[in-house]
């Protein structure tokens, strides 16, 4: 007579929660970041070291007409808190994921309990919280060192940094989404950076640039980002098609990625 065998239970392991997942996921992909600084090289440190290097130079602190009144430190410090939101944006965060994708990560990660979505939302905490130290890095420095007043519509700052973040960023995933490895990923971000800092007024100032190119540069997230900081700084809220231009692109590229986005 045989003798029945009670099976053993099954012990359920309670799904970790979805907050839980992103703050691991988080903790993993800073360290990632932190192993590999060229984000923070390049993101955080060379736009800093470009304004003092740019503070030093005899003359730039001096108020002229040239730049509607400003002084070229004045004029730099937007378009340096714009190039590392493009940098990190453009150039760091699109070969990481196209690369996370090349390697198989993404397709891997599909078939456990962690979504891959969480790895996108860690790579974006991650590379929006160096911007927004470098900003306000940059902004401290500018005060303290060179006598730069801090922005006298912080509000209309905050709203401006928080937009031209969402544009950018779904910007880069969009790059991401259709890179089809990481070479594609990397020339694709480079173009659009440079393109991007020209109409930001990297190389000729805003203030220098023809009607003509200021108005297409208005259409630009970064040329409309600039300009919005620049109104802020000035204790203006920004006016004109800055906002609504951040917000489109923030709206059509975060479609356009979620649409496109390959997992693997």
């Amino acid at each position: 007579m045989s003798t029945a065998t009670t099976p053993a239970p099954i012990t359920l392991t309670p799904r970790r929660p979805a907050r839980g997942l992103l703050s691991q996921v988080t903790r993993t992909e800073l360290r990632l970041f932190l192993r590999e600084p060229v984000g923070l090289l390049w993101g955080l440190l060379f736009p800093v070291v470009l304004l003092v290097v740019l503070g030093s130079i005899p003359g730039t602190r001096k108020h002229g007409d040239d730049l509607d009144g400003q002084s070229v430190v004045e004029a730099y410090v937007p378009i340096l808190t714009a190039f590392t939101f493009a940098m990190l944006a453009l150039n760091a965060m699109p070969p990481a994921l196209a690369g996370y994708r090349e390697k198989g990560v993404l397709r891997r990660l599909s078939t456990t309990p962690l979504p891959p979505s969480r790895v996108l939302g860690a790579q974006i905490l991650i590379h929006g919280a160096v911007a927004t130290l470098a900003t306000a890095v940059i902004t401290l420095v500018a005060r303290f060192a060179f006598g730069v007043h801090l922005p006298r519509a912080p509000f209309a700052f905050v709203v401006t940094v928080v937009l031209t973040a969402l544009a950018l960023f779904a910007i880069g995933l969009f790059v991401s989404a259709v890179a089809a490895d990481t070479k594609v990923a990397n020339g694709a971000g480079a173009v659009l950076f440079f393109v991007s800092m020209f109409f930001a007024g990297l190389w000729l100032p805003r203030a220098k640039m023809p009607d003509t190119l200021r108005t297409i540069g208005d259409c630009t997230p970064l040329g409309a980002g600039v300009r919005a900081l620049g109104d802020a700084t000035a204790g203006h809220w920004p006016h004109g098609s800055a906002f609504p231009v951040l917000a489109g692109y923030a709206l059509v590229f975060g479609i356009a990625s979620a649409r496109w986005f390959r997992w693997e």
